[in-house]
């Protein structure tokens, strides 16, 4: 009978067999995403906690917050996964590869483990729009003026995206 000072390795050890039942033995590290989502609960938490025992009320959104902060979830999600001005941030977890679409670059992910797994999230606009929408959620408990100000500009700016968009497919239709 083991001892149960063996009880860490022993589920060490299941954890490695699930893991590797799981990946089949691809690069797909479980670890780092287990210890992502642990960081993503104590933000969540550590604001929560601050709300409660500050006796923050809760914002109730309207409609148009909504459509506020999806629309600076989304500018500031490709920015800071997809911008060449903010590429020094993901060089260290992404290789890069060229241009993708204007004025966005095409990364490889780089590195293992902990690495491989910021890299994901940092190129990735949806991984990163989950972080950034909750970011703007606490915002707008603990500080809604400036939280509703940089939203306004974040959206405005994914506006103004749109707008050149729809100006250059309309100079191409009319052969300019």
């Amino acid at each position: 009978m083991p001892s149960p000072d063996d009880t860490p390795g022993r589920l060490r050890r299941n954890l490695e067999e699930e893991g590797d039942a799981y990946t089949g033995g691809e690069d797909h590290p479980l670890g780092a995403y287990a210890g992502a989502m642990g960081v993503y609960v104590a933000s969540i938490a550590a604001p929560a906690a601050a709300a409660r025992v500050t006796r923050r009320e809760l914002p109730d959104p309207s409609p148009w917050d909504v459509l506020l902060c999806a629309g600076a979830t989304h500018r500031l999600s490709r920015l800071v996964a997809k911008d060449p001005v903010t590429s020094p941030l993901r060089a260290p977890f992404a290789r890069y590869r060229g241009t993708e679409a204007p004025a966005e670059l095409a990364e490889d992910v780089r590195g293992s483990g902990a690495r491989k797994a910021v890299g994901e999230l940092v190129t990735c606009p949806f991984c990163t729009g989950m972080w950034i929408s909750t970011g703007i959620a606490a915002g707008m408990v603990f500080a809604p003026r400036a939280t509703r100000l940089a939203a306004a500009t974040l959206t405005a700016l994914a506006c103004s995206d749109l707008l050149h968009f729809a100006r250059v497919r309309m100079q191409r239709t009319a052969g300019e």
